[in-house]
């Protein structure tokens, strides 16, 4: 995987490797459940993360998190290291300190970076995730969503909080399938496996490729609404008769 080496960050002269205490308080809290990931973003923002740095070329290495495994993508030259997902994506790895970094890759070389500049960092290669500490003590994945209102310097606002979607996206959902043709009827509720499920009615006796159809439009609609692109990282659909 093509990667890119980070330039050494002078701004960091005197960091001597250690996490943010806020942000090291805020990732104990997430671990036993007190604390949202949205938490955890906005403890994150302001803080600079380890960005590693791998000199050799090796084959492909494996880490786990939350009992997955993620396939190390290295590089030739010093460039920066990527991890596969379980459900495919590609993520940049971001440690709040070198003792987390150290606990992944001893021999990973940390460069310091601000936290909108890695997440722009992981925007510019196309990557959608970043996972800050993939070998712990506690390891958090940030999805698309988030990634892209660190890298613009926003503050990230979940599609889904406290077991409901948020207003803005379920008005959001309706006005995109207030006019494809068939939807009787839309909203939105909280995924069970993507972020958000979107519930549709539509007319019974709908053959097979009348479903498709009816679909495809409701994907389309939803992949160009604003406002669903950048607030909601993924989605389902779920399909009653009208």
């Amino acid at each position: 995987m093509t990667g890119r080496e980070l330039p050494p960050s002078s701004p960091f002269a005197g960091d001597d490797g250690s996490p943010d205490p806020g942000l090291t308080a805020v990732l104990a809290r997430h671990a036993v459940g007190d604390a949202a990931l949205a938490d955890v973003v906005a403890a994150l923002a302001p803080t600079r993360v380890l960005v590693p740095v791998l000199a050799e070329l090796e084959a492909a290495g494996v880490v786990e998190h939350d009992g997955h495994a993620h396939t190390v993508d290295k590089e030739a030259s010093a460039g920066i290291v990527a991890l596969r997902t379980p459900d495919g994506r590609t993520a940049l790895p971001v440690f709040s300190g070198v003792a987390a970094m150290a606990r992944w890759r001893p021999d990973a070389r940390p460069v310091p970076t601000p936290v909108p500049r890695a997440a722009l960092s992981a925007v510019a290669e196309g990557w959608e995730v970043l996972v800050l500490d993939p070998a712990g003590p506690v390891t958090v994945a940030l999805p698309r969503t988030a990634v892209y209102a660190l890298a613009q310097g926003l503050a990230w606002r979940p599609a889904v909080l406290d077991g409901r979607v948020d207003d803005e996206v379920r008005a959001a959902v309706g006005a995109a399938l207030a006019h494809v043709r068939l939807v009787v009827a839309a909203d939105a509720v909280p995924g069970t496996r993507a972020e958000v499920a979107v519930r549709l009615a539509l007319p019974a006796g709908l053959d097979r490729a009348g479903l498709d159809r009816v679909l495809a439009e409701v994907n389309d609609a939803l992949a160009h609404d604003p406002v669903v692109a950048a607030r909601v990282d993924s989605l389902e659909l779920r399909v009653r008769p009208a």
